[in-house]
């Protein structure tokens, strides 16, 4: 009998087998002239002959163009060249056998190629790989890959999870990239913790049911456990104190925080997209190739909203829409402090015919879709403020677009304040890029 390949290797995941420099960009429309930077993305891009057993453990690869002057002045794409791209095994105890593939930043004058099991990779502006990068010696343990820039401090809010005792370290660093704390989160367990969130005041750990499974043998060992609650600790972050752990009544996993903040009754909101177990184990399925496996990676996953009281420590959870949505993103500048726009990829589904870029109001509970035609896959939507913002969504969202029936690629500028508005610019790409996980914008200044 015939077996459908694996959904990470084919379609729009399918990965590219080369590495490209290009020069002097096609640009449709007009680039903002503010668009001054590189908008660097990263994904899971397994090198020919290699078939991973999970689309988490594909080794990274990097993509990125320069814009500069209204020109697309290059692109290029590069494998991030860590031991696991050449056939080292990942044994969780060799924090530098990484696959470098889910997200890059730019901190303290580094450019770093980030997976949670490992330490970061370093590479530079033109995305060549300089080498394992762990603070100068204080870095012993892993990293998240979604670390939280304090747009006040320029700190750097990250952390390190573990399927051993003690599970969880936060960490700061300072706006020059150097570890100025480190403390174990008391109360934490084995669980998946892929993201956590900020506020002004907190830094906010997802508890969840998928916890660490010898059971699972994708290479990615963790499962979904009825009897593991979903909770949500709040620790002060300039303050003594244990951190206080939330119980949530429904049952529930988060993967990626949109954001948080303190409103004015002093209550913690907390805003992404959250799995149920159908949702969860359904997505599962794609993520490993395993029978019966859906058309896209994310099914049944929708925005909520909880909202933590500390004088009663009850957490209220609200629905905030409807559609199948991941990949959240906001206006950065408002991380950890209200705000009132959110945007994400809505896949297929909930009404739904192909992929869109989502937004969404939070304040009247209106969305718009900006959709991009048959067999077009948009990745995740960065923010970038237009020159002399006066609002949150006073902006552009860019995303690299896959487009199969063209064989090709786009990287897309939208008017992230209306996106009933055809595209800014569009920017041809010399091939069409795997869709991926997590993008940045890195403007000249900075």
């Amino acid at each position: 009998m015939q077996t459908r390949p694996l959904p990470y290797l084919t379609g729009h995941f399918a990965p590219t087998a080369e590495e490209h420099t290009s020069f002097d960009l096609t640009v449709h429309g007009t680039l903002p002239p503010e668009l001054n930077g590189r908008y660097f993305r990263n994904g899971h891009n397994p090198k020919p002959g290699v078939t991973p057993t999970h689309w988490f453990r594909g080794a990274g690869m990097l993509h990125g163009i320069r814009l500069t002057g209204g020109r697309a002045e290059w692109y290029r794409n590069r494998w991030v060249k860590t031991p696991y791209l050449d056939g080292v095994p990942f044994t969780g105890t060799e924090l530098d056998v990484s696959a470098a593939a889910t997200s890059i930043i730019f901190h303290g004058g580094r450019y770093l190629a980030l997976q949670e099991a490992n330490l970061p990779w370093e590479v530079t502006g033109e995305l060549e790989t300089v080498g394992v990068h762990d603070f100068g010696g204080r870095l012993t343990t892993s990293m998240t890959a979604h670390p939280k820039v304090d747009p006040a401090t320029g700190e750097l809010h990250f952390f390190s999870y573990s399927p051993f005792p003690p599970y969880l370290i936060y960490y700061v660093a300072d706006a020059r990239g150097e570890i100025i704390r480190s403390a174990p989160i008391a109360g934490a367990g084995p669980a998946l913790m892929h993201d956590f969130a900020i506020t002004r005041e907190h830094a906010i750990f997802l508890g969840s049911p998928v916890v660490f499974d010898h059971a699972e043998q994708s290479g990615i060992p963790y499962r979904w456990h009825d009897e593991v609650p979903l909770r949500l600790g709040v620790l002060p972050r300039n303050a003594p104190g244990e951190v206080v752990w939330f119980d949530v009544e429904s049952q529930g996993a988060i993967l990626h925080v949109a954001n948080s903040y303190v409103d004015d009754r002093g209550r913690i909101i907390l805003e992404c997209p959250r799995f149920d177990r159908a949702a969860w184990e359904t997505s599962w399925k794609w993520w490993v190739g395993a029978a019966g496996y859906p058309d896209a990676p994310n099914v049944g996953t929708t925005f909520h909203r909880w909202i933590l009281d500390p004088a009663t420590r009850k957490v209220t959870e609200e629905a905030l829409d409807d559609l199948v949505i991941e990949f959240p993103a906001i206006n950065d500048d408002h991380t950890g402090e209200h705000n009132r726009y959110s945007y994400a990829v809505a896949f297929p589904g909930a009404g739904l015919t192909g992929y869109h870029t989502a937004k969404f109001d939070t304040l009247t509970g209106q969305r718009q879709l900006f959709a991009h035609g048959p067999d077009r896959m948009p990745g995740e939507a960065v923010f970038v403020p237009a020159e002399g913002a006066t609002r949150e969504d006073d902006g552009y969202l860019l995303t690299i677009v896959s487009d199969l029936a063209a064989d090709a690629s786009q990287l897309l500028v939208i008017d992230a304040s209306d996106l009933a508005k055809p595209p800014v610019a569009a920017v041809d790409l010399p091939q069409r890029v795997p869709a991926g996980i997590h993008g940045h914008w890195i403007p000249d200044q900075d």
